[in-house]
């Protein structure tokens, strides 16, 4: 730990709040950094030197004042850092009216320095950590033992089972976003602790991104049980925060590898609900959208795609058709309960999938022209 200008500024402004006299901050060379007579500033103080080398409390009378160079009378203190001396403290005055004050005014600077230093190792532990997510997710050159090293430099267990969400923060009531709100949506996740890793992905994107522990069992991780942590932290959005959210998470895969895999779910889940309402997804919810999403950033494939949905569009104008067709696969193409859902006759089922038939050139019968309406109806009237 050094003392620098901002620290040693600290330490002049509250000791001088404490006592009446000017209060001056040497750095271990001795060199005056924080002073109450800014005029004093970068001199060299040989009172300051002597404190330090002989490290112990020195007092200055005005004789001895007239022999040293940038020494006024006062007493002058060594502060000490895990029994170091990175400096030292002055008290401008007699010796004989400022002695008192002197352990006083040390045990104040001492103070701040230990705040500091702390702060400074709460700020490099913070830092180091979104660092080592973002190697995780993006991929990284360290094999497994370097992470796992950095990772116990920061008190952090990398063998916790983990998957990873992407939570992208939105404005409430047209308000602009900035830095802030992400950093208190950082804070949202990182306490109270449930060891989540957190780092803010982007900026200008406002997104974040958690790798939350999660509970492996024989069936694998409960959705269910991150829905309800999930809720908790909407909850506290709403109540604490000024903007919303939208949070996308990804499925889990082994080893440490795996979290970029997870990440990469994640991401292309978000990407894809875009402009779908509501504030939780599921990967496995989405499956089809994400994993073909690729395939959509080449138009022909993607007007391939999508020509039967807009087959059907053209053809039914009321959207009874894609309605009925899209019961129809939830209700894993059983037509006896398509019917109950929709509350429709067997003969007006058969009705609509003739016209479907009709209307897109497709036989719903023939498995290959069956799976371009399911990619067709889940891809394209889903992202709607």
């Amino acid at each position: 730990m050094q003392l620098n200008e901002m620290i040693a500024r600290q330490i002049v402004e509250r000791t001088m709040k404490i006592i009446p006299y000017s209060i001056n901050v040497m750095d271990d060379k001795g060199r005056i950094i924080g002073s109450g007579d800014q005029d004093r500033l970068h001199q060299k103080h040989e009172g300051a030197v002597l404190a330090i080398t002989e490290a112990r409390v020195v007092e200055i009378d005005d004789a001895t004042a007239a022999h040293l160079k940038g020494v006024k009378p006062g007493i002058n203190l060594p502060i000490f850092y895990q029994e170091q001396i990175i400096g030292v403290i002055g008290i401008s005055g007699t010796p004989e009216d400022v002695h008192h004050f002197g352990e006083l005014v040390k045990m104040t600077a001492e103070l701040i320095v230990e705040q500091a230093a702390l702060m400074s190792q709460v700020q490099w532990n913070k830092r180091h950590r979104e660092e080592l997510v973002l190697q995780l997710i993006k991929g990284t050159t360290l094999n497994e033992m370097q992470l796992n090293a950095i990772a116990d430099r920061l008190d952090l267990d990398l063998n916790q089972p983990r998957i990873a969400a992407v939570v992208k923060v939105l404005p409430k009531k047209d308000k602009p976003l900035s830095l802030e709100h992400l950093q208190q949506l950082v804070h949202l996740l990182e306490y109270p602790e449930r060891d989540n890793l957190v780092g803010i992905l982007s900026v200008s994107l406002n997104e974040v991104v958690v790798l939350k522990p999660i509970t492996l069992t024989t069936n694998g991780w409960s959705q269910e049980a991150e829905t309800k942590r999930i809720n908790q932290l909407l909850r506290r959005v709403k109540k604490e925060a000024n903007f919303q959210i939208k949070i996308a998470l990804g499925d889990y895969f082994p080893g440490l590898s795996g979290l970029a895999r997870s990440y990469d779910t994640a991401q292309l889940t978000l990407n894809s609900v875009a402009n779908r309402l509501g504030e939780v997804f599921f990967y496995q919810d989405y499956r089809l959208p994400v994993m073909m999403s690729s395939l959509l950033n080449e138009p022909w494939r993607r007007e391939q795609l999508e020509l039967p949905y807009k087959q059907l569009q053209s053809g039914d104008s009321k959207g009874l058709l894609i309605k009925t067709l899209k019961t129809y696969f939830a209700q894993n193409c059983d037509s006896a309960l398509t019917c109950e859902k929709l509350h429709i006759h067997r003969n007006t089922l058969r009705y609509r999938m003739d016209k479907i038939e009709q209307v897109t050139s497709l036989n719903i019968n023939n498995i290959d022209n069956l799976m371009q309406l399911y990619i067709a109806i889940n891809l394209f009237h889903w992202a709607k």
